[in-house]
């Protein structure tokens, strides 16, 4: 079986810029790569051929094949002190929360090394029972375990003892219980079991054992891990010699002030630097760490009271990580090929086209104009933080629901089963961890089966039908990402009279939105394409690039919910969930906002007496269908998957006009979760005369406009006929007035638009 996969390390570039690709070969002595450029999307027979555009490159040619791996799963590593390595007998104490206890064998937190079987840990064994393992290498391991299995989602403190001279170990495993009843008991075992001597300088690790060298790509320090753990940990601390069970209790800060005989070595408080990546020692020999992987953090620890949701507020009471072994937010691969960007590249969508046999992979990425430069009065912005968030999104394969709400057999293709042949490919934020917990981070740095030119009509692939019109149009546009948009602001789209966005433009950080808030204040036009956009709140990494945070806190339509009390991002501190909840509704920006979604078939517009108003009128120039969109290549229609509504009661401009309106949805249409207050059984299309998309245009201020079709599947009806259509006819009139200098009037007096 041949098999090729790859991802590049930034999404976003200018002419001077090198992009730099990573590629796993399966199957094959080589393969060959090849840049193109993107104008269209496979989109079958009735749609304009898919003739990605060739580009002239040293880049392309043949490399000689090989398979990366990918290391996934998180810990967080301690590098190896002589602090650690002189103890010959200690104490290991933290608070843990095992998600998954019967597993099998998972580290809780050491110097334990699975290849040379050296050093101390404690772990859980394959049945979740609490072990203390101890070796100075092969044949010398000792063990002691509670034999009593842990519960899943249940706090125990946790902690072991071992004297090398002596040769007793001892451990303990105790419920922790704030509200509620337990039935789980306290459990104590001891032994005499000749200890040998663990003087090691293994690093440190937590969540995961060190399992020798590897030469292939490595998350930290070169090294491979093994017996990841999923669940929480907080406040682990270390102390040299072995206390007894009061000791514990005196250093875990339950009996009052810590008095300790034995000197402290390591003291790990997990609630500080929350939105990084280090982990700190608040003990003597600052033995300061790193997480990998990103865990998840701004959880709730061991005496979270419930009291405080905000940990921003109480951070001692989100003392702990959440480690998954299944995160993973660099493949960490090494670079196989670069390709520089040169000022001959025109603005525009590109991507690596990787072959090995018949195997086809795409790697894309985005070309813009120089910074503070435009090459065009248009812009289209790529949606790349809802794309991100989306990347390996496996729920739509696994989910019983799928079917259900496509009313068909989900189809796969090859690129899409490399999902299940290598699930280290990692996640999205639509799917849930092996320990059934949602997906809070996503990143680009790694192999994604879903941003591509083929496959299914949805995110990139279908925005590339929007590059095909313009393309239709003759070319004259420049592409520009959210990404920049996050970073630069408002300046980004300033040079533009009009912003075009994608299909679905769903997630949003704030920089993000008070840039396009500005861009529209100052006179900009904005064509909205698509549907259940600027819906999400989410934060950017504050260092990575290409990583995001989303927490689906209280409301929307969502694949899983946050837990109480761990609504608010660990980037940055900001309280997540739907930006409506955060009052920035997408009313308030774009006019419409989220109604219903369905996925069975995709319906049409019937225009409004709206459309004959002279300030709408113009866009209707040229057609004299009542009807709009009754076709397309996404279930027959342009109304339809996710459907937007205008809303008065939040934001939708008072002069906001509806110039059409679908109609005739199915009653797979329900409406969304959060206009649902009581449940009442008049949730669908058929019987509820909210749901429906509607195409909508405003003018703003200094002569500014936003045009809204409030529909994700329009986009595919743009090329219809060989673009010889009403949809395709009535976005050009609008992008055309939008793009000319003339200011649209503002329709109220003349002092309102001061």
């Amino acid at each position: 079986m041949t098999r090729i996969m790859g991802y590049c390390d930034r999404w976003s570039v200018r002419p001077g810029d090198t992009v730099n690709f990573m590629v796993s070969c399966i199957g094959a002595e080589s393969y060959a790569a090849e840049i193109v450029r993107l104008k269209q999307p496979e989109a079958g027979p009735l749609a304009t051929p898919f003739e990605p555009e060739p580009v002239a490159s040293d880049v392309n040619g043949r490399y000689a094949g090989r398979e990366q791996a990918l290391p996934i799963g998180s810990l967080a590593v301690v590098t190896g002190h002589p602090c650690l390595e002189r103890l010959e007998a200690a104490t290991l104490v933290a608070y843990v929360m095992p998600t998954t206890p019967s597993k099998g064998r998972q580290a809780l937190f050491g110097n334990w090394c699975e290849a040379s079987r050296t050093g101390f840990g404690l772990e859980l064994d394959e049945q979740g029972s609490l072990v203390l393992r101890l070796g100075a290498g092969r044949g010398t391991e000792v063990t002691l375990a509670t034999g009593e299995p842990m519960r899943a989602w249940r706090w125990y403190r946790v902690a072991g003892t071992f004297d090398s001279q002596s040769g007793r170990m001892a451990i303990w495993q105790e419920p922790v219980s704030r509200h509620g009843f337990d039935l789980d008991r306290p459990i104590a075992r001891s032994a005499e079991r000749g200890c040998p001597s663990t003087r090691s300088m293994n690093p440190l690790t937590f969540a995961a054992w060190q399992n020798g060298e590897t030469a292939g790509p490595s998350a930290w320090g070169g090294l491979q891990f093994a017996q990841h753990f999923n669940g929480r940990i907080d406040r682990p601390r270390i102390v040299e010699g072995a206390l007894d069970h009061a000791g514990i209790a005196e250093l875990m800060g339950e009996t009052g002030p810590a008095a300790i005989e034995h000197e402290l070595v390591a003291a790990w408080d997990f609630s500080l630097d929350i939105g990084g990546e280090a982990i700190i020692d608040t003990g003597p020999n600052r033995l300061h760490g790193t997480i990998v992987n990103l865990p998840t953090r701004a959880v709730h620890g061991h005496n979270w009271t419930g009291c405080i949701n905000d940990w921003t507020q109480a951070p001692e009471q989100y003392g702990a990580i959440h480690f998954h072994d299944d995160d993973i937010v660099d493949a960490c691969w090494t670079v196989d090929f670069s390709f520089e960007v040169t000022s001959a590249q025109r603005s525009g969508v590109y991507a690596a086209k990787l072959t090995a046999g018949d195997f086809v992979f795409w790697v894309p990425f985005f070309v813009s104009p120089p910074k503070g430069e435009a090459r065009s009065k248009v812009a289209f912005i790529a949606s790349t933080a809802t794309y991100t968030v989306y990347l390996n999104n496996k729920g739509r394969f696994l989910s019983s629901a799928t079917e259900v709400y496509q009313g068909r057999v989900t189809v796969m293709d090859e690129i899409d089963s490399l999902l299940f042949e290598y699930p280290a490919m990692g996640l999205s934020t639509y799917d849930r961890h092996s320990d059934g917990t949602g997906v809070a981070y996503a990143s680009r740095h790694r192999p994604v089966h879903n941003f591509r030119p083929t496959g299914r009509h949805w995110n990139f692939n279908l925005d590339l039908c929007i590059i095909d019109w313009l393309e239709h149009l003759g070319g004259d546009y420049d592409v520009i990402t959210e990404e920049q948009l996050h970073e630069e602001g408002m300046g980004l789209l300033a040079p533009y009279n009009v912003v075009i966005t994608g299909s679905h433009p769903e997630y949003d950080s704030l920089d993000m939105l008070d840039a396009f808030q500005a861009y529209l204040r100052r006179g900009g036009r904005l064509m909205y394409m698509g549907g259940n956009g600027f819906y999400w709140r989410i934060a950017h990494h504050p260092t990575r690039d290409g990583v995001i945070e989303v927490r689906r806190a209280e409301g929307g339509v969502r694949a899983w919910d946050a837990l109480p009390g761990e609504y608010h991002h660990s980037f940055t501190g900001e309280y997540g969930g739907l930006w409506r909840r955060n009052s920035r509704a997408p009313q308030k920006l774009v006019g419409v906002g989220f109604i219903s979604q369905g996925f069975d078939k995709c319906s049409y517009y019937r225009r409004t007496d709206a459309a004959a108003d002279p300030r709408a009128a113009w866009m209707f120039d040229g057609i004299e269908d009542e009807l709009i969109g009754d076709f397309g290549i996404l279930q027959g229609g342009a109304a339809g998957l996710e459907i937007d509504a205008v809303d008065a009661r939040l934001g939708t401009p008072p002069h906001a006009l509806v110039v059409a309106q679908s109609e005739n949805h199915s009653n797979t249409y329900e409406v969304v979760a959060e206009e649902v207050l009581i449940p009442h059984g008049a949730t669908d299309a058929i019987i509820n005369p909210e749901i429906h998309a509607d195409i909508t245009f405003f003018e703003t201020p200094n002569g500014g406009a936003v045009w809204s079709t409030g529909s994700i599947a329009f986009a595919g009806s743009l090329g219809w006929n060989g673009f010889d259509n009403n949809v395709a006819r009535l976005t050009t009139n609008v992008l055309r007035r939008f793009a000319a200098e003339e200011p649209l009037p503002w329709p109220g007096r003349p002092e309102a638009g001061a």
